[in-house]
């Protein structure tokens, strides 16, 4: 039998199977990124239509399939990449790379069923990884996350038996909002404010939600109040124990990051408000306001703030925060207020247009950001001085640090 112990000429040579494998891994995750990133194009290129304006590809599936094409095939493939690498698990890596094809299928003369059960069988897997994540180590957090991965799942089920979009837009929510909520407690644990009762509490809130989701099927009238209930309610804990509270007053990358995170809070309010006072909303400028609250000025803004942390896990390329971030951060929630707050709100049809088209530059100006400041690498830390009482840096992962750490 040859033994497994290297030759000693061997001892210091690292292993060729060691060195490709990192980059084969960051090869195959970036495929899965650009997967997203293609049904992010078709996504903006659908709302173009939706606006009634020229866009680059005229389809008509386009437009009817911009929603699930945004929520699944683009945040949800990145999302779940992000947890198939936290496990480390071959098989997790299915369940982003059947969400990209899924929305690959969606832009495809393939029959709308090929991808839309892509999703579904995505959606699933996403619920074993929970399971690896739950096993290692049992938390509230990852009970929120698996909680909006169920109802992520039950949107797949529902849209593959016919039910239309707009009665799938609470659990599409919901989706993103639990696993960002999710997210931010496992962060807010390591404030002072927040104990097992705060965590009990925003685990209440998420059971009520998903129950309002339920409820919301059948009986709209009663579900739609009980969710804009449930959703600010889950604002009040994100102000109340989110670390972004306080980081606000920071400088560079946190104070950056924390910006987004609570402009995205704000715009929950006024979906939670909406569904409270307004009640059902499947059309109209109000439906329009609600939907793109959530899904622009929330989660965009979301994407906006972690990406600087995502993508380095991912990739294991930094993106190093840069000032010129916040442009396209500002752009998207000043578009978002002549868009809801004044063209849906006063039904001023040419300032809805207006700000659909800048919230499409917005989003498109940050990916153009980001790829940029990936590619021209970190900046370069200015000289000490002799006489400073201490050096400073820019970096990513101390900017991160002091993101988690309240001040």
């Amino acid at each position: 039998m040859r033994s497994s112990t290297p030759a000693p000429q061997d001892a210091g040579r690292p292993a060729r199977s060691t060195v490709t494998a990192a980059p084969r891994r960051t090869v195959g995750r970036l495929i899965l990124l650009l997967a997203g990133g293609i049904s992010l194009l078709a996504g903006l290129d659908g709302a173009l239509l939706l606006l009634g304006l020229s866009a680059p590809v005229v389809s008509s599936r386009l437009a009817d399939v911009h929603g699930p094409l945004m929520v699944f095939g683009f945040v949800g493939t990145v999302v779940v990449l992000e947890r198939a690498v936290a496990i480390r698990r071959r098989w997790a890596f299915l369940a982003p790379a059947l969400l990209g094809a899924g929305g690959l299928a969606l832009l495809s003369p393939l029959p709308l069923p090929v991808g839309q059960l892509a999703f579904v069988a995505g959606s699933a897997l996403l619920l074993p990884i929970y399971r690896v994540i739950w096993r290692r180590a049992p938390s509230t957090s990852t009970a929120v996350q698996a909680l909006g991965a169920l109802l992520g799942l039950m949107a797949t089920v529902l849209w593959v038996g016919g039910v239309p979009t707009p009665r799938l837009i609470p659990a599409m929510s919901l989706y993103l909002v639990l696993t960002i909520a999710g997210e931010r407690l496992e962060l807010a644990r390591i404030s002072p404010s927040v104990d097992d009762r705060a965590e009990a509490r925003l685990l209440g809130v998420s059971l009520a939600m998903v129950a309002g989701v339920v409820v919301a099927l059948f009986w709209p009238p009663i579900g739609y109040p009980l969710l804009g209930i449930g959703m600010l309610a889950l604002v009040a804990w994100l102000f109340r124990h989110d670390v972004a509270t306080r980081l606000i007053r920071s400088r560079g990358l946190p104070r950056y990051m924390a910006a987004c995170l609570l402009a995205g809070y704000g715009w929950l309010v006024v979906a939670g408000a909406s569904w409270l006072i307004l009640g059902p909303i499947f059309s109209g400028p109000a439906y329009d306001a609600v939907l793109h609250s959530i899904f622009l000025g929330f989660v965009v803004s979301m994407i906006m703030a972690h990406a600087p942390t995502i993508l380095p896990a991912v990739l294991r390329r930094p993106l190093p925060y840069r000032p010129v971030m916040y442009g396209p951060a500002v752009l998207l929630h000043v578009s978002l207020l002549a868009r809801i707050l004044l063209g849906d709100a006063h039904g001023l049809a040419g300032l809805v247009e207006w700000g659909g088209v800048v919230n499409i530059v917005a989003v498109l100006s940050f990916v153009v950001v980001a790829v940029a400041s990936v590619l021209l690498g970190m900046p370069r830390p200015p000289s000490a001085e002799p006489s400073a009482p201490r050096s400073t840096t820019t970096s990513t992962s101390a900017s991160t640090t002091a993101l988690d750490v309240p001040r």
